[in-house]
């Protein structure tokens, strides 16, 4: 499975208060999504296209369990790479289907606005404007799977396990 897309670059320890503000908690999931990050990148959400990537450093998505990872999904960006990523965001990544790739050093590679190109299946990350590639984990065929049908809940669906 390869993504490419554009690259917004986020630093280190990015929690999920930051990714889903507790204001949007009791709001529509149409309003919710309006709202990432809108404390430390006021007006983001409105420059970000579909398949765009977020390219951060080290501890993405830590904190508390909020489906953060879904809000990101439901913006319409094409995945995460970071240095690391949080142990349960990152699950809730593949639970919903955002492509989230963990790759040592990813951060440093990339400027805002370069074109990423990631290989999922390799664990392979591309600046499409210097050719520097890293190596990072890579993601089993179980896993693509989930992603590629959108998420558990739809490779459940798909399987014939919930309507």
């Amino acid at each position: 499975m390869q993504i490419a897309g554009r690259v917004w670059i986020f630093g280190d320890d990015i929690n999920t208060d930051l990714i889903f503000p507790n204001t949007a908690f009791r709001l529509p999931v149409e309003e919710q999504v309006k709202l990432v990050f809108s404390s430390n990148r006021p007006g983001w959400v409105n420059q970000v296209q579909r398949s765009d990537i977020i390219v951060a450093g080290r501890n993405f998505g830590t904190g508390s369990s909020r489906p953060g990872a879904a809000l990101l999904k439901r913006l319409g960006l094409g995945g995460l790479m970071a240095d690391s990523i949080n142990g349960l965001f990152y699950r809730n990544c593949i639970s919903y289907g955002l492509p989230a790739l963990q790759c040592e050093g990813v951060s440093e590679i990339f400027n805002e606005g370069d074109e990423a190109e990631i290989d999922l299946g390799k664990g392979t990350v591309k600046n499409r404007r210097t050719g520097e590639t890293l190596k990072g984990s890579q993601l089993t065929s179980e896993v693509i799977d989930i992603l590629a049908t959108g998420g558990i809940e739809e490779l459940l669906r798909k399987k014939g396990f919930i309507e």
